[in-house]
């Protein structure tokens, strides 16, 4: 793997707010991977947070009902399996975001540190957010790592992002109040025009800012899809003290 980005590639992420690199994690790897994702969904090994819990539009009312026990992410990857750790850690992918932040990096534990997961029928869509919105950090500036355990689309629910929505000015009352961009407001259907979707392949990742607004749809499709995220800040970028973002530690990676 290229452990270096092209100042075009670092100037497309400052510009755009995301970056796709292609193939970056090995089948074998991959396949590890899904492989306990897979074995600990049917176990149903915690930590993982189901759709009843999230309670968005469309998600089962109870445990009880219907896909009650769809699950939407599997938390604390990290410490899942070994796979995950190596991954997170890998040299290469720490390079390229030393790049990005300028400065030495660490490794949240806080935030995503999960495998996503979207079930068919009960796998419900993801309104227009950005990460930062329930992060607490120094600055709102942390990268997103985002890695294709499988094809994402539109047709299973994949990522939709609005270019260079990290640098633009949005006033507290164009968000609702779980900070969404309010469906309501013609200046936030017009960005919703912006919005591109992601086309990823298996072992695609893709690196997004923690301000960038991203959505995402429903499954349609006839197959789970499986997504591992990491979050990652800069050394000097260190979260609030007593804040959520602070209680599970963070990772120096690198010198």
């Amino acid at each position: 793997m290229e452990t270096m980005l092209s100042e075009r590639q670092v100037e497309q992420f400052n510009n755009n707010g995301y970056l796709i690199l292609k193939n970056m994690v090995a089948p074998a790897v991959r396949d590890r991977m899904l492989s306990v994702t897979q074995q600990d969904l049917r176990g149903a090994v915690p930590p993982l947070e189901y759709e009843t819990d999230v309670g968005y539009p469309g998600a089962p009312q109870s445990f009880d009902a219907p896909g009650g026990r769809t699950a939407r992410r599997l938390r604390g990857a990290y410490d899942r399996d070994a796979c995950f750790q190596q991954w997170s850690r890998d040299a290469g992918l720490v390079a390229m975001l030393a790049q990005l932040f300028g400065e030495p990096v660490c490794l949240s534990l806080a935030h995503h540190n999960c495998i996503m997961t979207k079930h068919p029928d009960f796998g419900t869509a993801t309104g227009w957010h950005r990460d930062i919105r329930y992060w607490s950090f120094t600055r709102p500036d942390l990268i997103s790592v985002w890695l294709a355990l499988g094809p994402e689309n539109v047709a299973n629910g994949g990522l939709k992002l609005i270019p260079g929505s990290h640098r633009m000015d949005i006033q507290p009352e164009q968000l609702d109040e779980l900070d969404f961009l309010r469906p309501d407001l013609p200046q936030n259907q017009a960005l919703f025009e912006q919005g591109i979707p992601l086309e990823l392949e298996p072992g695609d990742t893709a690196f997004f800012h923690s301000g960038l607004f991203h959505s995402a749809g429903r499954n349609t499709t006839a197959s789970m899809k499986a997504s591992v995220v990491f979050a990652y800040h800069a050394r000097s970028n260190m979260p609030i003290a007593g804040s959520k973002s602070a209680a599970a530690g963070d990772i120096l990676l690198g010198p």
